[in-house]
């Protein structure tokens, strides 16, 4: 049957027409016409037309460079790309320390986000006066790189991202729903942000050999005034354009869960093979401990970015079953690791770094156990996906507590 004659016997099934819209979206399009023409009295099909045919007028109907969102986006990218070059200044004067390069880009995407969002007041005051007090707290510290300064810098950012995330959220900061879209908003703008940076990198390549060609090395000016510049301005402009609604990256990362999940099981599991059999011991080696740490820390995120963007499909496919064993896998590696912490700070006493360490590494068991235990009984048809999800969102400000009491707290105990 032609796409004439099936849109026409399913225009009062409209699960069949979006369906059909998927899988072949320009052939739905021109067959579109043939349907509405012999039936503009159905609702459904008049639904269609104005959501194939859709467009702006009146005011709203600006070209989008003029539009006030791009307008107002533009501008925080200048700010940002100057704030960012301003601090750098100062960095290699060695008046600051280079943690404050993180306060020439995430305020600015927080004030993209309070903007776009229209975020009442109370939102709006907490978010200034803990992007205040963060600046002032962390360079009132001395410029020395003792183990308790070092993990303030170090839990900054995430302590930071967190605040952006209120940001994001709005005056919906307490429903799961807009948490998660935060987590996909991020995992959206990593792609976009890496994609857009490759392009800046092949560009500063091809700059710098036409330089070269004339006897001028640019490389020292330009990367301090062009590239510092663009990479602050860049992170502004992948937030406007993933806010956006743009189709690319948001076509794009469910693909990247997908194919990255079984790969980062598969890699991790003939890791940790290798590593019994020549005997490494994380016991006994910091180093080995720490790297341990970097792959648990690096599963969870590939785990909540899979759960992200796995959707609300009730219906249970293999991914589930991977990221399950990915869950599984990283609470035997945070076992492991919460062991030999315990042993390190018994036989070798309390430091900074052991007791930061200790601290993430219960936070992340305690997660891992409330996603795995909501896998479990979603694949046993117990409960609904959105359970794994809020496992995920509602533990979020957990992090950021933990983040912003390392921060604040530890320079002043240790």
């Amino acid at each position: 049957m032609d796409m004439n004659n099936r849109i026409i016997d399913n225009m009062d099934n409209p699960h069949e027409l979006e369906s059909m819209y998927r899988k072949e979206p320009e052939a739905f399009k021109k067959s579109f016409a043939y349907a509405w023409e012999r039936n503009p009295d159905s609702r459904v099909l008049a639904v269609w037309f104005e959501r194939l045919h859709f467009k702006e007028t009146g005011t709203t109907a600006k070209a989008p460079f003029l539009q006030k969102d791009f307008l107002f986006m533009g501008m925080l990218a200048i700010l940002a790309g100057i704030s960012t070059r301003i601090i750098m200044h100062f960095v290699e004067q060695q008046a600051i320390a280079p943690i404050n390069l993180a306060f020439g880009v995430l305020p600015f995407i927080a004030a993209y986000f309070v903007y776009k969002n229209s975020a009442d007041k109370k939102v709006l005051y907490t978010l200034a006066a803990l992007l205040f007090i963060s600046g002032f707290y962390v360079n009132m510290l001395p410029l020395e790189y003792t183990d308790s300064i070092i993990l303030a810098y170090l839990h900054l950012p995430i302590f930071l991202w967190v605040l952006v995330g209120l940001a994001f959220t709005g005056n919906e900061y307490g429903l799961g729903r807009t948490r998660l879209a935060y987590l996909k908003f991020n995992g959206e703008f990593c792609i976009f942000y890496a994609s857009m940076a490759i392009s800046g990198g092949l560009l500063t390549a091809l700059t710098m050999q036409l330089f070269r060609f004339v006897g001028m090395d640019i490389a020292d000016f330009y990367f301090k005034n062009v590239v510092l510049f663009g990479a602050a301005a860049l992170a502004i402009v992948a937030t406007y354009l993933v806010s956006s609604n743009l189709k690319l990256a948001k076509s794009i990362a469910p693909y990247i869960a997908k194919i990255f999940s079984p790969l980062v099981l598969a890699t991790l599991l003939v890791y940790l093979i290798t590593v019994m059999e020549v005997g490494k011991n994380p016991f006994l080696d910091r180093n080995f401990l720490l790297s341990f740490n970097g792959i648990l820390l690096s599963v969870l995120v590939v785990t909540i970015f899979s759960i992200s963007e796995s959707g609300k499909d009730e219906k249970k496919n293999i991914s589930d079953y991977i990221n399950f064993g990915l869950i599984v896998l990283a609470l035997l590696i945070d076992c492991v690791a919460l062991s030999a912490i315990v042993f390190r700070l018994s036989s070798y006493g309390i430091t900074p770094n052991r007791l930061a360490v200790l601290g993430v590494n219960i936070l992340i068991c305690a997660n891992l156990i409330w996603i795995m235990l909501s896998y479990m009984r979603f694949l046993l048809n117990k409960t609904e996906p959105s359970t794994i999800q809020d496992a995920v969102t509602k533990y979020l400000p957990v992090y950021g507590l933990w983040a912003a009491f390392v921060t604040f707290i530890f320079p002043l105990i240790f």
